[in-house]
């Protein structure tokens, strides 16, 4: 007790709040907060570097192929049909026709059911069904095209002894669904819901709603996704290789139920042909396939830029 009472509290008080910061006092840099600014600074310059190589990467793959396959384009190149015999006095027109209609058949396909998966997640699912259908999207997505491709021969090539335009289509339509669905899902999601919210106080069905209100809102988002989605399929070549080999490209043919020629499938053809003049056939042909692939690419963006433009997004 008396060493207890000796002890004054006004003097103990002082200890006891000397550790707390002065909120008036200047920020002075510490040993951690210099270590994290400088952890940072390393993350920022990776980062930079790595958006730079990826950018120069990506330059330099397309001067490689432009400068091997500038020498090929011409529009005799473009309009006329392959030769045979001489295969640097012919053209690729028949593959240029039998990509079209391959992917835009897989389009047709792939897109109504990959907006009517996104609807389905956004207006229908609850959500453990939502995460159901999102995983399995997901794992779709990242399945190997080939594949794909060997399922598709199993189902339809084998059942029908024939390789055909239209079985490449499915292949590539099976490819495009997860990246169709996905991309509509988050655009439904940014569509806002005032807009739900006044077709019910108007007595709106909800099928209306969807048709009617959701879908143009988000339409150019959709067309977005799909021409994304489309000219990703555009460059696959497992699927042709697979499914759309056995043809001899000689003339136009606009028939998906034979065999069609393909850009990806003309590459692969001269390539194994080996002649110095298939092999430069071969990079005009690979030019072309890549100035179009990239042609949907910036066209995709500057229309989904005009069209948040337009909706003031």
């Amino acid at each position: 007790m008396s060493a207890l009472s000796g002890l004054d509290p006004d003097a103990a008080e002082p200890e006891r709040t000397s550790g707390v910061p002065d909120p008036t006092a200047p920020l002075t840099a510490t040993g951690n907060l210099r270590r994290r600014l400088a952890v940072s600074r390393v993350l920022e310059i990776a980062a930079v570097a790595a958006a730079v190589l990826a950018v120069g990467v990506f330059f330099f793959v397309v001067y490689a192929v432009a400068e091997r396959g500038l020498g090929a384009i011409s529009f005799h190149f473009l309009t006329s049909d392959p030769n045979l015999v001489d295969v640097g006095a012919g053209g690729i027109a028949p593959a240029i026709v039998g990509s079209a209609i391959i992917v835009a058949l897989a389009t047709a396909i792939a897109m109504p059911l990959g907006v009517l998966i996104a609807l389905f997640l956004i207006e229908y699912a609850g959500n453990s069904t939502g995460r159901v259908v999102r995983l399995v999207l997901d794992l779709m997505n990242g399945l190997p095209t080939v594949v794909v491709a060997f399922m598709v021969y199993g189902l339809i090539v084998l059942g029908t002894k024939t390789e055909s335009g239209y079985a490449a289509s499915i292949a590539l339509a099976i490819i495009m669904l997860p990246l169709i669905a996905r991309s509509s899902h988050q655009v439904l999601l940014l569509v806002p819901g005032s807009l739900r919210e006044a077709a019910d106080a108007l007595g709106v069905s909800r099928w209306r709603t969807v048709v009617g209100v959701i879908l143009p809102s988000a339409l150019g988002g959709i067309v977005t996704a799909t021409i994304l989605a489309a000219a990703r399929a555009a460059g696959e070549s497992a699927p042709l290789i697979i499914l759309d080999s056995l043809v001899i490209g000689e003339v136009v043919h606009i028939n998906p139920l034979h065999g069609l020629a393909a850009m990806p499938l003309t590459v692969f053809n001269y390539l194994e042909t080996g002649t110095p003049a298939a092999v430069s056939q071969a990079w005009g042909t690979a030019l072309v396939l890549m100035a179009l692939i990239l042609a949907a690419n910036v066209g995709a963006r500057v229309f989904l830029a005009r069209n948040r433009s337009r909706l003031g997004l």
